[in-house]
């Protein structure tokens, strides 16, 4: 069976971002790995699902992103959730730093991924946790596009 490796292109999605986040604003930013990660994602192996970014003494980390071992490396293994530096501009950081000191505001990877060049990126999203009001908001309106879909549909 062969293997297909991800020259570029989505690595791992954080699709229950946009579910429990209101997504305010978003970022791209490099991602410091080390060469047994890049071969593991390469091969499309990264969870992201319950990782986050924080801001710590002028530089941003993402924590708990799991990226598996890589098979092939000998014994040069990585720690699978290392905290790992994230490469921003030194205002993007100022930025960053001073939103998530308001208050509810957080730093959620919404993506992993490779760009045309071949680098390893994560698209940050700076978020406000949903209540569960404005969850239910959420399915409503979702419910009635899917209504009015129907019924332009049976009309026409």
């Amino acid at each position: 069976m062969a293997k297909t490796l991800i020259s570029h292109g989505s690595v791992a999605q954080n699709r229950k971002a946009r579910r429990d986040y209101a997504i305010e604003d978003t970022l791209e930013a490099g991602i410091i790995l080390t060469g047994s990660e890049v071969k593991s994602l390469r091969n499309g192996r990264c969870t992201i699902v319950e990782a986050f970014a924080q801001p710590e003494s002028g530089e941003v980390y993402l924590i708990n992103a799991h990226i598996p071992a890589y098979e092939g490396a000998s014994h040069f293994q990585h720690d699978e959730r290392r905290k790992r530096k994230l490469l921003l501009h030194k205002k993007e950081v100022e930025r960053v730093m001073a939103a998530v000191g308001r208050k509810g505001m957080t730093l959620v990877p919404l993506s992993v991924y490779f760009n045309p060049r071949g680098i390893a990126k994560v698209q940050l999203g700076l978020a406000k946790g949903k209540s569960n009001l404005d969850r239910r908001d959420d399915i409503k309106t979702r419910e009635w596009q899917r209504e009015q879909a129907r019924l332009l549909r049976a009309k026409g």
